[in-house]
């Protein structure tokens, strides 16, 4: 598994099932790993190492309860991916919903994500997790 739409489609399909313990085989060792938001908000923030990387896909459903997610489009320009959806999360602390359009930017670099870019309407997710 080494072109990008392969990698990128495999990484949805596990985390559509759940297999977050699995993700850790696509992510390189150093990675690039940044999901903008406030600093309340416990998964927010930049990794840069496979292992926190992991961390943070196993940290989210300690938070998170997903309600709906769907990928609407998947841009593929070579190592680089945009993948455009919606997905609604119950905010597990506060019961409130997070309801948000979605742009990922990966890079795929030999079969191995090296970057993964969060877009989302943090100002959305701040306030759903009590914030603001």
């Amino acid at each position: 598994m080494s072109d990008t739409r392969t990698v990128i489609d495999e990484f949805f399909r596990r985390v559509g099932n759940g297999d977050i313990a699995g993700l850790g085989e696509f992510f390189a060792e150093t990675v690039d790993l940044n999901v903008y938001g406030a600093e309340e908000v416990p998964w927010t923030g930049r990794r840069t190492t496979k292992a926190e990387a992991v961390a943070f896909f196993k940290t989210l459903p300690e938070y998170l309860q997903p309600q709906e997610f769907s990928v609407a489009k998947v841009f593929i320009d070579g190592e680089d991916a945009v993948v455009l959806g919606r997905m609604v999360q119950k905010v597990k602390p506060t019961g409130l919903l997070f309801d948000s359009p979605f742009a990922f930017h990966f890079t795929v670099v030999d079969g191995k994500i090296t970057r993964y870019i969060a877009y989302e309407d943090s100002l959305a997710l701040a306030r759903s997790f009590g914030v603001g």
